[in-house]
């Protein structure tokens, strides 16, 4: 029906449990606006007063500039105002948790310093925690020591065993001339293919009958002048015993630096077991424990950061912006609109039977004032029930007259009304209401549905050709 009407639904703000949303009112308040309510606890137009819903339908039907829109902006405005609300008051409790967190952790902190100062006077010097972290730094130079004496041990034997072998070898080449002869050689201690090892049986035969103790096959060749080959030996050996000597301070060196370090380590490991005895050492490590655990969790809670607590977002300044140009539009074509409209509706309502009526006013949240003779004012709640469905109806029918002559077409064009006479409408009274809205219907094309149970009075008032009647005694249809 929306569509076939060409009308938009309405949107508006609802609050539930501090909570902001929209509702929309779709073709149902469209419709209680059309088919007019009878009752003294109906609004002016329509049958539901909540969220301004009678003033949304009042701008809607008299084309006020963008009123559907207008609705939309406003409602969108408000969600967004509680939501940006909601997280400014989340984001204070949180700025104040933590300032309340970290207050406490300083309170804290501040006491345990206390403590701990106290303490220190009691017992001045390294504390128990300084004690036990130098005692672990010399453990692990220790440690350390121990792994590079170790090493150079390694080396030193190494160097030894390669100086040992050297000066054998120079015996050798003294004394043997197959030794002389295979000096420059390779000198395995297997198999270079097969991994067999060579025994000691083929390296005396080697020596004694010039068999090499790898292939077996007979040693034979020019030997090396014999002073050449010595004095190579001999080389080789001063180098193995430079060696053998350098490796040797390094590791007394070594060695030294290890007994001092594991020294340092006794008389500190001694110095912590006997602070570890003291009562008053062991409540200062307490103490330093405890500010140090307060320091982290100081450290946890961060400053508060600088907000600004009046900061708006962009959406909602645009949003502000438009409600408020759109509010004034809205109340500047109502100005000149509502005075046309105004007359109308206190024209038909005196010819409805309201003689001592003397104007009305209806606003953009349509609330009817009425003022009647002698100055009197009240609103449209107020009246009687017989003046509120006048009332209504001079409503419906200024609308569409006044839309019909300034070009409003924004009003369906269909009007229902249930026993206009049930809320005590006189019979002169209802001819005029019932002429009113046959001459409406006729001129300006728009369809009116009266049902009611007084014969006579329609056949009176309205012409034939509008008439469903039933026969007497039947059903309509």
């Amino acid at each position: 029906m929306l569509d076939r009407l060409d009308l938009q639904p309405l949107v508006n703000s609802v609050s539930k449990d501090k909570q902001v949303g929209t509702q929309t009112h779709g073709w149902p308040a469209y419709y209680s606006a059309i088919n007019l309510p009878a009752g003294p606890d109906k609004p002016l137009l329509g049958d539901q007063p909540m969220a301004g819903l009678p003033g949304r339908l009042l701008q809607v039907f008299l084309d006020l500039p963008a009123a559907a829109v207008l609705t939309r902006v406003k409602a969108t405005r408000e969600v967004l105002q509680s939501k940006v609300a909601q997280e400014r008051d989340r984001v204070r409790q949180a700025a104040e948790q933590r300032a309340a967190d970290r207050a406490r952790a300083q309170e804290a902190l501040a006491a345990a310093q206390t403590e701990l100062d106290r303490l220190v006077q009691q017992a001045p010097g390294p504390s128990l925690t300084n004690l036990a972290y130098a005692s672990g730094r010399l453990a692990r130079r220790v440690a350390d020591a121990e792994e590079d004496w170790d090493q150079l041990n390694r080396a030193y034997r190494a160097a030894r065993r390669q100086r040992q072998a050297d000066e054998k070898t120079l015996n050798d080449v003294k004394e043997s001339e197959i030794a002389r002869l295979l000096f420059h050689g390779l000198d395995p201690s297997a198999c270079p293919r097969c991994e067999t090892p060579i025994t000691k049986e083929r390296r005396k035969e080697e020596r004694d009958v010039h068999r090499c103790a790898v292939c077996t096959a007979e040693v034979v060749g020019e030997t090396a002048s014999d002073e050449e080959v010595e004095a190579e030996a001999q080389a080789r050996v001063d180098a193995s015993k430079s060696a053998e000597d350098a490796a040797r301070q390094a590791l007394e060196s070594a060695e030294s630096t290890l007994s001092q370090l594991t020294a340092q380590l006794d008389e500190a490991q001694q110095r912590l077991r006997t602070a570890g005895s003291d009562d008053t050492v062991r409540q200062r490590m307490t103490a330093e424990l405890e500010v140090a655990r307060w320091k982290g969790a100081l450290e946890m809670v961060p400053e508060p950061a600088e907000h600004d607590g009046d900061e708006e977002s962009t959406v909602l300044k645009v949003l502000a912006a438009a409600d408020k140009v759109l509010d004034q539009d809205s109340k500047a074509a109502a100005a000149a609109l509502f005075t046309e409209l105004n007359a109308e509706i206190a024209d038909l309502a005196r010819r409805f039977g309201m003689s001592a009526l003397e104007r009305v006013e209806v606003n953009r949240a349509a609330q009817l004032k009425v003022i009647k003779g002698g100055g009197a004012q009240s609103y449209f709640g107020k009246q009687s029930p017989g003046e509120q469905v006048r009332l209504r109806i001079a409503v419906v029918i200024a609308l569409l007259r006044v839309g019909a002559r300034l070009g409003i077409s924004t009003h369906p064009g269909l009007v229902l009304i249930d026993s206009p006479k049930a809320e005590e409408v006189q019979d002169f009274d209802a001819a005029v209401v019932f002429k009113e809205l046959a001459e409406l219907a006729a001129s300006n094309h728009i369809q009116v549905l009266i049902t009611t149970a007084d014969r006579d009075l329609s056949r009176a008032v309205l012409p034939a050709d509008c008439l469903v009647t039933a026969e007497e005694g039947a059903p309509l249809w």
